[in-house]
């Protein structure tokens, strides 16, 4: 799956915090249908890697994730492409002086860095829920 000019890649929160916060499955499946929508049309996606993050929470996201959204939405980030990316990105975030050493384990460990170098290396744009700022947009442009 690559992703097309215009699509979006959703990290875990897009699917953890919209059910927790504001959009649980049974009071606002429109969201939800939304999603699969949007999804069915080719204008966003996830990986793998926030998958495997959404199957470990054994709870209604995780069936809705199984039976509903479906394993297609999710794309491979073991390609050499995106590999690239995230070597590159590995590089960046380990050559930085200021970012404290637990920051640059936590980036090897999460799925964040391989949604970007997804993202970049198939020319799409990376939807982070972060609490300070909800959703925000960012182009990569290393």
């Amino acid at each position: 799956m690559s992703a097309n000019p215009g699509k979006f890649v959703l990290d875990a929160n897009a699917f953890i915090q919209a059910k927790r916060r504001f959009y649980g499955l049974d009071f606002c499946p429109g969201y939800w249908s939304t999603l699969i929508w949007h999804q069915q049309q080719g204008k966003l996606c996830s990986i793998d890697r926030i998958q495997d993050e959404l199957l470990r929470g054994g709870d209604d996201l995780t069936q809705w994730v199984e039976q509903q959204f479906g394993a297609v939405a999710y794309a491979d980030t073991a390609t050499t492409d995106v590999a690239a990316v995230y070597t590159e990105m590995l590089a960046w975030v380990m050559a930085q002086p200021h970012f404290l050493e637990s920051a640059k384990a936590e980036f090897q460990q999460v799925a964040d860095g391989w949604l970007a170098a997804y993202a970049k290396a198939n020319g799409g744009t990376s939807l982070l829920w972060r609490n300070s700022i909800q959703f925000g947009a960012t182009k990569c442009h290393w």
